[in-house]
């Protein structure tokens, strides 16, 4: 391997993008391979490790639901469009979108560490070419409304520390910001993203800083991943989760109890539990509003109040989410 390149570069070479070399990896039965989709617009991309989790030839794991195209996605329904929560109406440039009030959020790349079937951004026309974020800058300097920046993407820990050492440089200038936010899901499949160097990043940075990972089931959090946020909490910077409820994965009351009980032991707030933002193709993951207030009820009687995730909705034109009573 090259010494010159971050380790986590050269483990996230060995993610899986073939569909066929994953199917024999997970050694599934011929019978079980009619059911998954060997191409599909949104692309294959899974680190090994979290194919390594995956319970060998059966379709009903909870890591293999949430990565590998099936053949559900070819369900229609009308409610689950392209652009469910209408990014493009929220776009200052092709790389800044601002929705609320005091936030402004950058999409700062197109690249992810792994591709979730369900993602709402799948089809969001990404500007790869333009690698600077010159104008988002100037429109921030612009607006001294804006308190809090949210690095999305994609995800930003695909950029390297030194396009994010860039960026940070930028932000320490505008006195109006004060927070810098990510939101990342990284950690969840290559923990050695979190490095020496990109921890001397973080706590370099003046402004403060929110760490928020994603992550919907317990079988993605191993001692790896809570160690490496355990190094982001030491620096003093909250680590929060968001988690997207998800039929066929995390819709029982002991799995979302695991969940959350293995996030507060390791120092993580959960944050929000999504509904699911109705985007083409994910339609066999939707959980009703019914059961979703059921499931958040039984965590709230059976947890401390903070490691009760807020039940929200995403809705278009909104000042903010959407609460769903619990």
């Amino acid at each position: 391997m090259q010494t010159n390149v971050p380790l986590w570069r050269q483990i996230q070479k060995e993610n899986f993008h073939s569909m066929n070399a994953l199917m024999d990896f997970l050694e599934l039965s011929s019978e079980l391979r009619l059911h998954v989709l060997s191409s599909s617009h949104f692309p294959l991309n899974l680190p090994r490790r979290l194919a390594e989790k995956i319970q060998k030839n059966s379709l009903n794991d909870p890591i293999l639901r949430q990565f590998v195209p099936l053949i559900d996605e070819q369900i229609e329904s009308f409610k689950f469009v392209l652009d469910p929560v209408q990014d493009k109406e929220f776009c200052k440039t092709p790389k800044m979108l601002k929705k609320y009030k005091g936030r402004a959020l950058l999409v700062t790349t197109s690249a992810c560490a792994m591709n979730c079937r369900f993602c709402f951004r799948q089809n969001f026309p990404y500007e790869t070419k333009d690698k600077s974020f010159e104008k988002e800058i100037e429109l921030l300097k612009e607006d001294d409304s804006i308190e809090e920046v949210i690095l999305s993407g994609g995800d930003p820990l695909s950029l390297g520390d030194g396009a994010l050492s860039s960026l940070f440089s930028m932000l320490e200038l505008i006195p109006h910001i004060k927070r810098i936010r990510f939101h990342t899901r990284f950690p969840i499949g290559i923990p050695e993203r979190i490095d020496a160097s990109f921890l001397s990043l973080l706590a370099s940075c003046s402004k403060q800083i929110f760490f928020v990972i994603h992550t919907n089931h317990p079988k993605e959090l191993d001692q790896d991943v809570l160690g490496v946020l355990r190094k982001v909490l030491r620096l003093g910077i909250p680590v929060l989760s968001q988690t997207v409820l998800l039929r066929g994965v995390n819709d029982e009351e002991e799995v979302l109890l695991s969940l959350c009980k293995t996030l507060v032991n390791g120092g993580i707030i959960p944050y929000y539990l999504h509904q699911l933002d109705p985007v083409q193709g994910a339609s066999h993951f939707e959980v009703s509003d019914e059961k979703a207030v059921s499931l958040v009820r039984f965590l709230r009687e059976n947890m401390s109040g903070y490691g009760v995730p807020s039940l929200v909705r995403e809705e278009p034109y909104r000042l903010s989410k959407t609460p769903l009573q619990a």
